[in-house]
């Protein structure tokens, strides 16, 4: 297990190095120059002033020092100077990425018990009303834009009930109706999942041996049937939640939730390289750690993938 772990992390750091190559190209090869929209942009901009924003920025220096001493100072933790507000990255993001990883966590809350159990239900009942209804409602979840759920929310529990507050305030009412919009289409993608592994598990060989041994009903849908159908379920949450925490960009700008996803828009619309390295990069270590722990979990519930 320790030498999967250190192949992992290995990986990691290889996935990031890659990641903050392209990113890094990409945001300085092409067309515009954010030393030049800081001095007032193209037709307004003071040379002099472009000249000392290079110097200071370190923008005037050749693409690969600039990577290397990106690179040298991500390896000590600093992610550089944010353009516009003269801050450190790191300070800038560290409230915004509590915020986003709030608004995850409690979505995948909701996805995972929502989501989970009406699947689980569905499949124990199968071509019942429930299995029927549990089909009709999640087929339309899925069909819903995330930004049409999140005004309805808005319109019916915010507007007609007044039971939330329209915009965030920073408490657990505020987040309520953000993670609910963020879950609803995973949730129902969850259910859809956990029915289909479900059905497919209790058909299998194993489980009628199971049951032919006189085991009780309760002891195989928990010791067998549950715990092979959850690793799909688990791997999807995992990816689900590594995207969430990589920032919710509709859902922050209708709630007005403050977290990276409007970081991030704001520094592309500014040219703020800094921030967007800085997201970008925090968002795909916390994707490949996820992955991992998802790996591990995985591993833990099913013998054979430990053996493989």
């Amino acid at each position: 297990m320790g030498r999967y772990i250190a192949r992992r992390l290995g990986q990691m750091v290889l996935v990031l190095i890659g990641t903050t190559v392209v990113l890094f190209l990409c945001l300085f090869v092409l067309p515009g120059d954010p030393a030049s929209s800081l001095a007032g942009g193209e037709n307004a901009h003071d040379p002099v002033v472009v000249a000392e924003l290079k110097e200071r920025f370190g923008l005037g220096e050749p693409l690969y020092q600039q990577y290397f001493h990106y690179l040298v100072n991500l390896l000590s933790g600093d992610l550089g100077e944010d353009y516009v507000q003269r801050r450190e990255v790191s300070e800038i993001l560290a409230p915004k990425l509590l915020n986003t990883a709030q608004l995850a966590l409690a979505a995948i809350v909701v996805n995972a018990v929502v989501g989970g159990t009406v699947g689980m239900i569905a499949a124990l009942r199968r071509n019942s009303i429930w299995d029927v209804s549990a089909t009709f409602v999640s087929t339309l979840a899925i069909g819903f834009p995330t930004f049409v759920i999140g005004f309805l929310l808005q319109k019916f529990f915010v507007v007609e009930l007044g039971w939330f507050p329209l915009l965030s305030t920073g408490d657990l009412r505020s987040l309520v109706l953000p993670a609910v919009s963020l879950a609803i289409v995973d949730a129902a993608l969850v259910a859809r999942l956990m029915r289909g592994t479900m059905v497919e598990v209790m058909r299998a060989d194993y489980i009628k041996t199971a049951v032919a041994k006189g085991l009780p009903p309760r002891v195989v849908l928990v010791r067998h049937v549950l715990r092979n159908s959850v690793i799909p379920v688990v791997t999807y949450l995992g990816i689900s939640l590594g995207l969430l925490m990589g920032g919710a960009l509709i859902t922050e700008a209708i709630f007005n939730w403050d977290g990276v996803g409007l970081a991030l828009v704001d520094a592309v619309r500014q040219q703020n390289n800094p921030i967007i390295l800085g997201v970008v990069t925090y968002g795909v270590a916390v994707f490949v750690v996820l992955s991992m722990l998802v790996d591990l979990l995985c591993a833990a519930l099913d013998p054979r993938i430990r053996e493989s």
